[in-house]
């Protein structure tokens, strides 16, 4: 579940290995790059210019796996995996992308942390599952440019509203012009700075709690827990919290132990923290998804 195949501005590029190749590392893909400093908009696909794969190089590559048994095995899964993936995005991603969330990707993926940004298949499923539960009042916590933003934004009803907060206003004003050429930015009010202390500010007013209909957090990994216990009051009963990145790179499902980066390990235990939370959690009903990083959808339920 790498999140470096997740990021849909840049279709996946399988390569065909060399014939003399006497491992699999001599052709595998080429390393990502380097992650941007720590944000309140959490890191996310990592992305990298690709052309697309044809058909035959894509079936040429099935010949090529390792000759190890697990490892044909793995390999031969993690291809599936990304063939499935960049089969979803042309066929009813990519096709049905608002133009304004396209204009949006395509300006992001040129900031030097584009890899911050949600995946269009995610913006997609975000903004069915508002339009399943009708909401209405929402909020967002980690903003980057707005993708995500947008996609909530463009459908929420005319009179919907939303709660955006993220440290960097520098970073939004980037999308700002494409959310205003929308017409979707009188739904939103955007607030500059750390989100805890606007929620605990929101707790003492008790016509705050239960009023949102849908909240989506995808910033700092190190504070969810914090975000969770705040943010479950402020949601109503049968409302829905969207925690983003909740299979961290695949991390989470990795030895302790395994190779990662740096930053990849250092959020590594505040997502399965998190993870264990929820799971536990008897005043919510959970469903962790395998979009984008990881989505894990808790509908209050008491």
């Amino acid at each position: 579940f790498s999140s470096h195949f997740r990021n849909p501005k840049f279709p996946i590029q399988l390569q065909k290995p060399p014939s003399k190749a006497k491992s699999s590392n001599q052709w595998r893909k080429r390393s990502r790059p380097p992650p941007p400093p720590p944000s309140a908009a959490t890191p996310k696909s990592a992305t990298r210019v690709s052309s697309r794969a044809t058909p035959s190089t894509r079936f040429e590559l099935i010949s090529f796996l390792p000759s190890s048994k697990f490892k044909q095995s793995t390999d031969f899964s993690s291809l599936c995996f990304r063939l499935s993936l960049q089969y979803i995005l042309e066929t009813s991603v990519y096709p049905r992308e608002p133009e304004a969330m396209k204009e949006l990707r395509d300006i992001t993926a040129k900031h030097p942390w584009n890899l911050m940004t949600t995946s269009a298949d995610e913006g997609q499923f975000l903004a069915m599952l508002l339009k399943l539960i009708n909401a209405k009042n929402t909020m967002e916590i980690g903003v980057y440019t707005g993708y995500s933003l947008l996609a909530t934004a463009l459908a929420l009803p005319e009179d919907g509203k939303i709660l955006a907060m993220d440290i960097n206003r520098e970073n939004y004003e980037l999308g700002l012009p494409v959310i205003e050429k929308a017409g979707v930015a009188h739904k939103i009010e955007f607030r500059e700075g750390p989100a805890l202390p606007v929620l605990d500010q929101m707790l003492e007013d008790k016509a705050c709690h239960g009023s949102y209909d849908f909240i989506f957090v995808d910033a700092d990994k190190d504070n969810y827990i914090n975000y969770h216990k705040r943010l479950i009051d402020l949601v109503k009963v049968g409302g829905v919290i969207g925690y983003d990145n909740t299979l961290w790179n695949g991390s989470v499902a990795e030895p302790a132990d395994a190779p990662m980066r740096k930053y990849v390990r250092y959020y590594r235990d505040f997502v399965m923290e998190l993870n264990k939370a929820l799971a536990a959690d008897p005043r919510i009903e959970i469903c962790m998804l395998p979009v984008g990083d990881g989505i894990t959808l808790c509908r209050r339920i008491s």
